[in-house]
């Protein structure tokens, strides 16, 4: 199944800038977003280990 989280354009846009105001909204966003969450879970786990690096994500 194809999740928009793949191709988000602010997830893009963090990519790109992660300091500018859009890139810090996205970071903070996918603490609580549902959509993230279910994208996150449904990931393999070195594609999971990959993300929690390149995000600094720590939640899941």
């Amino acid at each position: 199944m194809a999740h928009a989280c793949e191709n988000c354009k602010f997830r893009a846009h963090y990519d790109r800038k992660p300091q500018s105001a859009l890139g810090r909204f996205w970071r903070w966003h996918i603490n609580f977003c549902p959509g993230w969450k279910r994208y996150f879970n449904a990931q393999q786990e070195a594609k999971k280990e990959e993300l929690r690096k390149k995000y600094n994500f720590k939640k899941y």
